[in-house]
């Protein structure tokens, strides 16, 4: 486990600062490039950090290392949102040192296939990480937040969430489902001050494409060679903003593509 100071206060205390300081903040799938975004911009601005990756501890524990060098506070956790068990178990270790008061949803896997070709074992997983996953994580640590009447919830989505495309017909499934329940979650939940945030990222330079198949990431490659692509800090920035809102003001939705993406 990583650990370390509170981060210092290096902005002005009626900025994000003061309306951060110390929350629990719970990263899913804070591994990659995308997840290590948030989680530094998050510690900048005093939140406790929750690392949890499925199954690259050793990555989230450098991370957690990193945030703790530079006076932040961090934990890593590794455990497989697709084990109903080992994450209803994670969630009770978790609130037993207190609640989770920030949620950033971002573990969520990418394995195109043509319906036609799909085997059974690709379109179960894409649905376990990303749907089921998702349930996991999300109910028990929401609970809590309602009963203290604080929460912010940030699901992380997609473009294609909205816009499905030939090849790619269980992501998009699982996308357009996170936008379905995170509208269903703002009404049941906003009464009780806790918000919740959908975030689609039009393409982001991340590992996450080279994680496909070969012949499927040369077809991505392609597909965005024209593009000045997203960068994950880019991403880290609205989250920070959503999440920094006056109490009566909710982000519900953000949809964030490059400038040059059709």
């Amino acid at each position: 486990l990583g650990a370390g100071h509170h981060a210092r206060r290096t902005r002005h205390e009626t900025g994000p600062m003061s309306t951060l300081q110390g929350r629990r903040c719970l990263i899913t799938g804070a591994s990659g490039a995308l997840g290590a975004a948030m989680a530094r911009r998050l510690a900048r601005d005093g939140v406790h950090l929750l690392l949890h990756a499925n199954t690259r501890l050793d990555a989230v524990q450098a991370l957690a290392d990193e945030i703790a060098a530079a006076g932040g506070v961090a934990q890593a956790i590794a455990f497989d949102v697709t084990d109903a068990a080992a994450a209803q178990s994670a969630c009770e270790r978790l609130l037993a040192d207190g609640p989770v008061q920030i949620i950033v949803n971002n573990a969520g896997i990418h394995d195109d296939a043509v319906f036609p070709g799909m085997k059974a074992e690709q379109w179960h997983r894409v649905i376990d990480v990303s749907l089921h996953g998702f349930f996991r994580v999300t109910q028990p640590l929401t609970l809590p937040m309602l009963r203290t009447r604080w929460g912010r919830i940030i699901n992380i989505s997609s473009v294609a969430g909205r816009v499905p495309s030939a090849g790619a017909g269980v992501y998009n499934l699982t996308k357009h489902g996170v936008g379905a329940v995170s509208e269903a979650l703002r009404q049941e939940a906003s009464r009780h001050g806790v918000r919740v945030t959908i975030i689609e990222p039009g393409f982001v330079e991340t590992e996450l494409q080279s994680h496909n198949r070969p012949e499927v990431h040369e077809k991505l490659k392609e597909r965005v060679s024209k593009i000045e692509p997203l960068h994950a800090h880019d991403i880290a920035d609205a989250i920070e903003y959503a999440v920094t809102r006056p109490a009566h003001v909710s982000l519900n939705e953000l949809l964030i593509r490059p400038t040059t993406q059709p």
